[in-house]
């Protein structure tokens, strides 16, 4: 369980539940004039989206370093939760990897869509290879890709280690690995639970989650960029841009007020 006073009322919730999907929904409105703009004002304004979607929901963000601004970049971070996807665009916004069911969440699956995000069908692994050509060849045009290498999210008090399938496309592409870091913490400044997307969680019951926690606070933190060539594999590599997380433990803890469950493939 969290400790201290976590939950806000139902009041509150509910308006930032409603908060949250009118930013999502006005981000999708607003897709054709954002991509008229020039890329460095797309991108300041794709990471002001995402800041306010994250703020909407009652977290508050600390991001201490920053990533490349340009060039093929791969930046990968481990994965607790839905919103890690937009605090990883807010530290550079880029093409997603995520599983073939992100398709279908509300307005996301719709911006995922149009965003050009690589979608792997996960009972199709015999596709894999190719998804990874097709990363590199975007990579190698200079785009920034943002995956999450575990494979799943866990509960953010443990986590899995990095598979390295991702990490050849950045190594035939020869670019950088950017690590990123996401934390959550309560008022309390311990570690959070509350934003966990795991086991058989459903979306609407993560964001009620989410929504209702009080004081919670993302903290991002951009790693030094792991220059490209600097690592002859990709396992060696996929270690390197892990650094010191801890490794996988046997289960991976819940929510509050649910048991342990199992981890849950990757957005």
């Amino acid at each position: 369980m969290e400790s201290g006073r976590p939950w806000t009322g139902a009041p509150r919730a509910v308006l930032r539940l409603a908060a949250l999907l009118a930013v999502a929904v006005l981000g999708v409105a607003l897709i054709p004039l954002i991509a008229r703009l020039r890329v460095p004002a797309r991108q300041r304004w794709i990471r002001r989206w995402c800041l306010a979607l994250v703020h909407a929901a009652g977290v508050r963000t600390r991001i201490t370093g920053a990533a490349p601004p340009v060039g093929g970049t791969l930046l990968v971070s481990h994965h607790v939760s839905w919103l890690d996807i937009p605090l990883l665009a807010a530290v550079r916004p880029a093409r997603m990897v995520a599983k073939t069911e992100v398709r279908a969440w509300p307005a996301v699956g719709t911006l995922a869509a149009r965003g050009g995000t690589f979608f792997i069908d996960r009972d199709r692994l015999r596709a894999l290879p190719g998804t990874v050509d097709r990363i590199a060849a975007a990579l190698r045009g200079g785009s920034a890709v943002a995956a999450f290498p575990e494979g799943s999210t866990w509960c953010g008090r443990a986590h899995g280690r990095y598979r390295g399938a991702l990490f050849q496309a950045a190594l035939d592409a020869g670019v950088p690995v950017q690590p990123v870091r996401i934390r959550y913490r309560s008022a309390d400044g311990a570690v959070s639970t509350a934003p966990a997307f795991v086991g058989e969680d459903s979306l609407l019951a993560s964001l009620w989650r989410v929504v209702s926690a009080r004081g919670l606070v993302a903290e991002v933190s951009p790693r030094p960029p792991i220059p490209a060539g600097s690592h002859p594999d990709r396992r060696s590599l996929a270690e390197a841009a892990q650094g010191g997380f801890p490794g996988p433990a046997p289960r991976a803890g819940a929510h509050p007020g649910h048991p342990p469950a199992a981890p849950r493939p990757a957005a």
